[in-house]
């Protein structure tokens, strides 16, 4: 669930400082960014939430923020989407993106067919409600995809996901396989492999928001693609040698 894009700008590639650091850094699509493992994608998020001092409310915001950001810049404003959120901290991050695709004009809804009780979440589906968001009780068939949404944003799994995919996730990924709506994916595409890729012939995402990093599965993905996450402090993105892309102004995704 490691994790953050303005609206009035695109990203160029240019040198420019970062934090208070003094050197300057180029990066270009030939860059050697870092692609994690989910082992290693699971210590960062160790690391940050140890001594680096984040909670995983402060992580899941930041999180939910960069990728309706990069939504925003993806897609027309007004667009009707439908969030599907899953039941761990992928899922959080689609509620979150969801509040904060309202504020950007856009038309959320969200189906979440297997919410937790977990004091965290049960925030979050709150916010939502009172800001009028509406939640469906029922897996939209591949018909109401195509018809009553522009885009759909899959929040259902994230790196930690591992076996097979059991209900009722199995037939809403069978539906997003199937639909001609747009979709974009949370950290991982939902049903990959987190290092191998698409290799169980699951959906192709059009836009792919990797948070903080990208991982192993996203190495030949060929749609639009961001990252978000701009918190990582300086040393811990040296210790994983992640050589993360620059941002630009009060950008918090970029494109790669």
């Amino acid at each position: 669930m490691i994790r953050s894009c303005s609206l009035l700008t695109r990203h160029k590639l240019k040198t420019q400082p970062r934090g208070t650091h003094t050197f300057k850094r180029q990066y270009t699509m030939s860059s050697t960014i870092k692609f994690l493992g989910q082992k290693e994608a699971q210590q960062f998020d160790k690391d940050l939430m140890g001594p680096y001092g984040f909670a995983i409310e402060q992580l899941m915001e930041l999180a939910g923020l960069s990728v309706a950001a990069a939504v925003a810049k993806s897609y027309s404003k007004s667009s009707k989407v439908l969030v599907v959120a899953g039941p761990g901290n992928n899922g959080g991050d689609g509620l979150v993106a969801a509040r904060h695709l309202l504020l950007f004009g856009f038309e959320p809804s969200i189906y979440y067919p297997k919410p937790t009780e977990k004091p965290l979440f049960q925030g979050l589906v709150t916010q939502c409600k009172t800001m009028g968001i509406k939640f469906l009780d029922e897996n939209p068939n591949v018909k109401s995809l195509d018809e009553d949404y522009n885009v759909i944003l899959d929040s259902i799994f994230g790196f930690s996901f591992s076996g097979e995919v059991r209900a009722p996730f199995d037939v809403v990924i069978e539906n997003l396989k199937k639909t001609k709506t747009p979709i974009a994916s949370v950290d991982i595409p939902s049903g990959w492999d987190v290092e191998k890729g698409n290799s169980n012939e699951g959906f192709e995402p059009d836009l792919l928001v990797s948070l903080t990093a990208p991982k192993l599965c996203a190495k030949n993905f060929k749609g639009k693609h961001y990252v978000g996450g701009r918190f990582v402090p300086r040393d811990l993105e040296e210790k994983y040698q992640l050589n993360l892309p620059q941002y630009e102004g009060a950008e918090q995704c970029v494109q790669i």
